[in-house]
């Protein structure tokens, strides 16, 4: 199978609330694969429905539409309404039945606004949960037992509604010293350790009953697991021998954010654009730097053919699972956001429901982006 468009190999960022003409036409030469939205295109819930059914109307080939919904401060739909739980809430209330009601919530209210896939869940651990490296509040467990628990139901619940799942962020951020969003952070961890805790997760959510239906590569290093020193999101011997091969993930996988400093402080644009691809890699997410997508497209075009042939299969195999929008109403939103509030009571109480969160002002570029 041959790639009709090297853009199909791309999930980029999406300017503001609005197409302008410019960027149609940006997205009629490119043909991305997909696009990612965060804050900066939330204004409204008439407004996003109508923003992702533009990008739609753009495509030729169904896109990929996904948006960072996990609960708590990477909630971006708390712009329009209620604030759901965050993932150490919820398994500190212990409850798995609030968790799936929180999956399936989730997922409906994507596909209201028209989106596909769901950045989510988070399958790191959090060995701590101060720990500066943009996990606070977003691990489902201490352990792996509990992440693969309570992750897992959030999954199931999320893939019932028809918008697809995402693992992030292998093979594990929680040890990093650092946030990868400002710097890469190389950790030399045992292999046992490794399988023990942070791949004993990953593992349990590549193949079975209920996977994930794609797979976030980290910005982080692990000379365990390769020797060069490179990201994982750039290394062969992760993504590839150890994700695809060794553990047998048959879904997409993507990078996590090409514009972050772990990968902008160490490479120039063609090279994480060829190594990614390399790496094995089927989609490369650009979130900022959108305008350099036509010259991502140049340099895919001049890649190893078997390289642009296995991510396009990949990504086509990904996209005949893609579920169409359900119809958009206000009052079906404000339905959903009403449950979003009942959640979010039921998990943290009534007084402290109503109150701001303590991370509201620890802002990171996790939650800004």
């Amino acid at each position: 199978m041959k790639c009709p468009s090297p853009g199909q190999l791309l999930l980029l960022g999406v300017p503001g609330y609005e197409i302008d003409e410019a960027y149609a036409d940006f997205v009629r030469r490119i043909q991305p694969g997909g696009f990612i939205l965060f804050g900066r295109n939330i204004q409204s819930p008439s407004q996003l429905r109508a923003l992702t059914d533009r990008l739609r109307e753009l495509s030729e080939i169904e896109p990929i539409i996904t948006i960072d919904q996990e609960g708590g401060r990477v909630s971006r739909l708390k712009l329009l309404g209620n604030e759901p739980p965050n993932a150490r809430q919820l398994r500190d209330k212990g409850d798995l039945t609030l968790i799936a009601r929180h999956g399936e919530l989730t997922g409906d209210l994507l596909r209201l606004f028209g989106f596909n896939l769901d950045l989510c869940p988070v399958l790191d651990i959090a060995f701590d949960d101060e720990a500066d490296n943009s996990l606070r509040g977003r691990c489902y467990g201490t352990n792996a037992d509990q992440v693969i628990e309570m992750a897992g139901v959030f999954n199931e619940a999320l893939r019932k509604t028809g918008v697809l799942s995402c693992g992030k962020h292998f093979p594990g951020y929680s040890c990093a010293d650092s946030d990868p969003h400002h710097e890469l952070s190389a950790l030399p961890r045992p292999r046992t350790e490794l399988e023990a805790h942070e791949l004993k997760v990953f593992r349990r959510f590549c193949t079975g009953e209920n996977p994930v239906d794609s797979m976030m590569i980290g910005h982080i290093a692990f000379s365990e697991l390769d020797l060069s020193g490179i990201p994982a999101s750039l290394a062969p011997a992760i993504t590839t021998k150890l994700l695809k091969e060794e553990m047998g993930f048959r879904g997409l996988v993507m990078t996590d954010d090409l514009d972050m400093g772990a990968i902008l402080n160490h490479y120039g644009f063609d090279e994480m654009i060829r190594l990614g691809l390399a790496a094995g890699n089927d989609l490369l997410m650009i979130c900022h730097r959108t305008e350099l997508a036509e010259q991502a497209a140049k340099v895919l075009e001049t890649c190893p053919a078997d390289q642009l042939e296995r991510a396009y299969a990949s990504i086509a195999a990904f996209k005949a699972k893609l579920a169409s929008p359900t119809p958009f109403s206000e009052e079906a939103f404000r339905k959903l956001d009403q449950g979003v509030w009942d959640l979010r009571v039921a998990t943290l109480g009534a007084e402290q429901a109503a109150q701001r969160s303590p991370e509201d002002g620890k802002r990171s570029p996790v939650e800004t982006y």
